[in-house]
């Protein structure tokens, strides 16, 4: 098994012209979510790690933004994907990740520790009520947390204007991608680009949703807890 997984992380290192430093890390971070009881994920297959976890996050190194970025936000971090082995590959970054549960907190804190990622810390904190973030981020990453429109809400007032918000998505969905271009209307942001990306060879209709924050979020935004999902900005 440990073979496998350093051929894999390698292959990752070269592909993505990582340091040195980077694969040691994330076989650690592999390591612990293979094995470590408490890592909140059903995928522990060694394969599936490293391309369900770690190549899919890494992914976004294909986008220039997120290489340039010295101030990253990852929300609804759980595991710590993508944000973990983003601030393995961006060791000059420095990556808060912002997790509202107490349990994958601790998860996320016991991987840091682990892989010596010192770049990178746990914010244990919902991503509407991270008042410290605000306008702080050059980049806010986000897999697998809420309909686009509501990420949008999220991420708009934590990021710099210039920043870049970039959500995972699986296949294209019209009605919620117009969800998500009425909200960014709304929000300070304007949709720059839906990047179709393979992260290993079996995946499809994989794709990186990146906006652009252009103008101040307006006063009011992000709403108060629990409203963005009760009361989404795009209209369903």
């Amino acid at each position: 098994m440990a073979s496998r997984v350093a051929a894999g992380i390698q292959a990752l290192v070269e592909r993505y012209d990582l340091d040195a430093g980077a694969a040691p890390r994330l076989e650690t971070l592999a390591r612990l979510l293979i094995d470590d009881p408490i890592a909140p994920t059903t995928i522990r297959e060694p394969a599936k790690v490293i391309d369900d976890h770690l190549a899919d996050s890494l992914v976004a190194l294909e986008l220039g933004q997120v290489r340039s970025s010295s101030a990253i936000a990852d929300l609804g971090a759980g595991a710590g994907l993508p944000g973990l082995p983003l601030a393995i590959a961006l060791p000059l970054a420095t990556v808060d990740l912002v997790e509202s549960s107490t349990r994958k907190c601790a998860f996320i804190e016991r991987a840091i520790a682990e892989s010596r990622t010192w770049n990178a810390r746990a914010v244990n904190a919902r991503a509407e009520a991270w008042s410290a973030g605000i306008g702080q981020m050059d980049l806010v990453t986000a897999r697998a947390l809420a309909p686009l429109d509501v990420v949008m809400e999220y991420a708009a007032p934590l990021l710099r204007v210039g920043g870049t918000l970039v959500v995972w998505r699986g296949r294209r969905d019209p009605e919620a991608e117009a969800a998500g271009s009425e909200a960014a209307a709304k929000l300070g942001l304007e949709v720059a680009e839906i990047r179709r990306v393979r992260p290993y060879m079996d995946a499809y209709a994989r794709h990186l949703y990146l906006a652009l924050k252009v103008m101040e979020t307006p006063k009011g935004f992000p709403r108060r807890s629990g409203v963005a999902l009760k009361r989404p900005l795009g209209r369903r």
